[in-house]
């Protein structure tokens, strides 16, 4: 497999670290290691605290695999790889331990679900963020719920359906996807550590408490996003979705 997902625990701070060589984008074998990785984590007694990254100073993440949408051939199997981002967001939803987001640079699609999905965000001005999918004939179902929650109905509304504009850090961060911008990685990664060292000494039963307060209402989410995934299924197999992503990648 190309890419990997690791987790390293220090002092209570459980850090999830995704990588693919491809602008850290997400193939159905990394989204299912995310998924299972976040609720180890969550189970894991050692671990106070998670922060969620990935590898390098370039892409936080480039969201669905080009290559493995391509080779969709039949409903289940869209479905299938659709429902990988599900089952991630949903690990998160479902995780007891908060979730610290670290996003260094730019978010597609995938990776916008996956900042929208973390309790707490925090990333650098060079972190603009784009839901690209209307672009290449689907759109931001499974994942939108997870933004939707983080920035509203209107921001939503904006990013998915103007799909082709990337919308800066700044603007993220006034949508509420986003809890602070800073200048540089290292300022970023400063401030995680700081606020992760608090949570890491802070009560776990008044966090779990919390965490399930913050996600209220989502309980149903299970069945959405199942439901979601099947949308994008379907639609990955049209002419239209499989011209638009050989035009994107022969760009």
């Amino acid at each position: 497999m190309n890419g990997n997902v690791n987790i390293d625990i220090n002092k209570g701070i459980g850090t999830i670290t995704f990588f693919h060589p491809q602008s850290n984008s997400l193939p159905g074998e990394i989204l299912n290691l995310l998924a299972e990785t976040i609720t180890r984590a969550g189970n894991n007694e050692e671990v106070k605290v998670v922060v969620l990254k990935s590898e390098g100073d370039r892409a936080f993440c480039a969201g669905a695999s080009f290559d493995e949408l391509i080779a969709i051939e039949d409903f289940e199997t869209g479905k299938t790889f659709f429902s990988g981002f599900a089952k991630v967001i949903n690990a998160a939803r479902k995780c007891p331990k908060l979730i610290i987001g670290r996003v260094q640079d730019k978010a597609v699609g995938g990776g916008v679900g996956l900042a929208g999905a973390v309790d707490y965000c925090l990333a650098t001005k060079f972190a603009s963020v784009k839901l690209s999918e209307l672009a290449i004939g689907i759109g931001p179902f499974v994942v939108g719920p997870a933004v939707e929650r983080k920035i509203g109905v209107s921001a939503m509304s904006q990013m998915a359906i103007n799909a082709t504009e990337w919308q800066s850090a700044e603007w993220a961060k006034e949508k509420g996807l986003y809890t602070e911008v800073y200048e540089t990685v290292e300022e970023m990664d400063e401030a995680i550590q700081v606020l992760t060292d608090k949570l890491a000494s802070s009560n776990p039963e008044a966090m779990e408490l919390l965490k399930k307060i913050f996600w209220e209402g989502t309980e149903h989410w299970d069945n959405l996003l199942d439901e979601r995934a099947g949308m994008s299924g379907k639609l990955v197999l049209s002419d239209f979705t499989r011209n638009a992503i050989n035009k994107f990648k022969n760009k």
